[in-house]
């Protein structure tokens, strides 16, 4: 007898978990995908099978020679066609049926600042930025490894998810992992304020703020020793060199 069809609920959450995982993490083992299994009330073999099933659609899987399964679902293709650019939608919708389905939210939303005036939209308007946000992280995150790209550090609670793109510049791409960097606290808040950035050649390049403090201990430490090296690649998202030129030319300084 066939096993119980997938909803479209279901496709949503396993789709978010995709986008979150690098394709070699999507085996029955792993203990996001057990604990996802135990939410739908399936195996964990079944869903890192749907998980592959969306690797079939993934051009960025495509382009480096990785196949999913053959002959997939079309219920799929088009929960996979719905949300393939828009992560902002699908981390809200996924983490609303999550909520709806435990009683509680995945995601710490309450010290979150409200981002519009409008009466009545104050609550919603913060719970989807800040979902966004939780998923941007943990994909960002995850796909360096919880590296920084430039110094190693292995610390989670010391490294940010950085936009190259500022939050307030095209916000359809506030979610884009290849808009992302993984940076130590330090290295992120030089990024951000321009003292330093990564060429498309992912090629590290100190500014002059920087550079005129090569006395300090700490600045050769922290930053001098970086210059001109590659940062470390992630697994799955490469930073877009669109983005990253944008910072060259319009953040940082030089």
């Amino acid at each position: 007898m066939a096993g119980r069809l997938w909803t479209q609920e279901e496709l949503i959450v396993t789709l978010a978990l995709y986008r979150a995982l690098p394709f070699g993490r999507m085996y029955k083992t792993n203990p996001e995908i057990i604990a996802l299994a135990a939410t739908l009330r399936r195996t964990p073999s079944s869903v890192a099978f749907k998980l592959v099933n969306f690797a079939s659609f993934d051009p960025e899987l495509r382009e480096r020679g990785v196949k999913g399964m053959a002959n997939v679902g079309k219920a799929d293709r088009e929960v996979w066609d719905r949300y393939a650019d828009d992560w902002g939608t699908l981390a809200g919708e996924s983490e609303r049926i999550l909520i709806r389905w435990n009683g509680a939210s995945h995601s710490s939303i309450e010290d979150e600042e409200p981002i519009t005036d409008y009466a009545g939209q104050e609550r919603q308007a913060t719970v989807r930025v800040r979902i966004g946000q939780n998923l941007f992280r943990n994909s960002v995150l995850r796909d360096y490894r919880f590296r920084c790209c430039i110094s190693d550090l292995a610390i989670p609670e010391l490294l940010n998810a950085s936009h190259i793109l500022p939050w307030s510049k095209k916000p359809q791409e506030r979610l884009n992992p290849r808009n992302g960097l993984c940076l130590n606290a330090t290295l992120d808040r030089a990024f951000d304020r321009g003292l330093m950035t990564i060429l498309p050649t992912l090629t590290v390049r100190l500014g002059g703020e920087i550079k005129r403090a090569s006395d300090s201990p700490f600045v050769q430490e922290t930053f001098l020793r970086f210059e001109g090296r590659q940062i470390n690649r992630p697994e799955r998202f490469p930073p877009d060199p669109d983005f990253l030129a944008y910072h060259n030319s319009e953040i940082f300084r030089p």
